[in-house]
């Protein structure tokens, strides 16, 4: 078994030659604490705009999925759309061929009436001319 080192007298204990422990600061550990300062904040920079992008691609999945669903919907209504065109160009000439049907029946009962209102006329009793 080791035995351990006696501490020394201020209570601090030595540390490793890769850290750097001081008493009282100096410009250097400043310096190092000011460089790890900055490599830190670039570091977390670096992973903010990670989360970003992370949120921004669930943003951009979010947005594909809404434009999904608008473009299901807008190709329903075309579809609607165009069935109501085919409905109503039926309907067009449906009342187009009633139209001509009623104006024909019209014409008839006119000419029908012509008709029976030049025989009425034929039956009509003429005084007869005296020569």
């Amino acid at each position: 078994m080791s035995v351990p080192e006696p501490l020394p007298p201020d209570g601090v204990l030595a540390a490793p030659a890769d850290r750097l422990v001081a008493r009282e600061p100096t410009p250097v550990v400043f310096k190092i604490f000011q460089q790890n300062q900055v490599v830190l904040l670039d570091t977390l920079e670096q992973e903010i705009s990670k989360f970003k992008e992370c949120h921004s691609m669930l943003d951009i999945n979010a947005l594909f999925t809404e434009a999904k669903h608008y473009h299901a919907k807008l190709v329903n209504i075309r579809k609607e759309m165009l069935m109501l065109h085919e409905k109503t160009s039926k309907l067009k000439k449906r009342a187009l061929k009633l139209q001509q049907k009623r104006q024909k029946e019209e014409l008839e009962r006119e000419q029908q009436r012509e008709k029976e209102f030049e025989r009425e006329k034929q039956l009509t009793a003429k005084p007869a001319k005296r020569t």
